[in-house]
Order: C-alpha cells, then sequence, then structure tokens
C-alpha cells in the first residue's frame, strides 16, 4: 500500500457512530496536497485510521444536494 498525506480541512458533521466507536463524517479533506474534496467515510475515534469512502468535488456535492431536495 502506497503512503498517502490528508488533513481534515472542516470537519462538517457526524452521520452515524457505530458500535465499536468508529464514525461516519462527512468532512472537507485534502488528499496529497490537492485541492480540497467533500468526503464521506468512517473514521475510528482519533482519526488515525478510516474505512473506505467516497470523495465528491464542489460539482458533484452540488449535484447531490439537488438530489436530495427533489
Amino acid at each position: 500500500m502506497s503512503d498517502f498525506k490528508y488533513e481534515i480541512v472542516a470537519h462538517i458533521g457526524v452521520l452515524s457512530t457505530s458500535e465499536k466507536g468508529w464514525t461516519k463524517e462527512l468532512n472537507v479533506i485534502k488528499w496529497n496536497d490537492n485541492e480540497p474534496k467533500y468526503d464521506i467515510r468512517e473514521w475510528n475515534p482519533d482519526h488515525t485510521k478510516m474505512g473506505k469512502g467516497i470523495t465528491m468535488n464542489e460539482e458533484e456535492i452540488g449535484q447531490l444536494r439537488l438530489f436530495i431536495i427533489n
């Protein structure tokens, strides 16, 4: 597995919490010094481990909002 860097730029909110204490969160994350993107994934309590997730740019998150509103 290759090394990568991440920085949580903005914590938007917790969507759910598992029995083991992991939280599914919506954050804005900067991956490998690239532009920040919206990100939904599970994190352990101290944010040192993560599960698989999905990242979206500004346009994609806007489209998702349209789907939810309609």
